[in-house]
């Protein structure tokens, strides 16, 4: 790879080994961000499987202690059944925050780096050539 940067090296004076270097850095990134995209997509995957059995079990059992405290009239079968519709209502409400954390994340990565810098020079190419070329004599000297 760095046969092809031989003559922009030899031009600007750098070694040729950064560009290498620079690009395994931006391949190892990639790889580790699409590791953190799967493992978070499993996580999310799970969790959600998760939350929707302890739901259905949770309404199983809040139809079993309805009919028994109905059947029973006694005032800890109440109570009880009262709980268990908490407890289901507290699962459905962390299956909703689940999809917002995740549409959260989802945002972060799509807004990417918020400090950048843009440099732009303005002038033609024998402008560009002649402060190139002072700037490596100066630094030079």
């Amino acid at each position: 790879m760095t046969k092809k940067f031989d003559d922009l090296n030899d031009a600007f004076n750098v070694a040729g080994d950064i560009v290498s270097r620079e690009v395994e850095s931006i391949e190892e990134k990639v790889e580790s961000i699409a590791s953190v995209s799967n493992d978070l997509k499993k996580d999310y995957e799970y969790t959600r499987g998760n939350l929707y059995s302890i739901i259905e079990k949770g309404q199983e059992a809040l139809n079993g202690i309805l009919e028994l405290a109905q059947e029973s009239e006694m005032p800890r079968a109440y109570e009880v059944a009262g709980q268990l519709i908490k407890n289901v209502a507290d699962a459905t409400d962390k299956l909703i925050d689940l999809q917002k954390k995740l549409k959260d994340i989802d945002e972060q990565k799509v807004k990417g780096p918020t400090n950048v810098t843009n440099a732009l020079f303005v002038g033609s190419t024998a402008e560009l050539s002649k402060l190139l070329k002072n700037g490596l004599t100066d630094e030079k000297t």
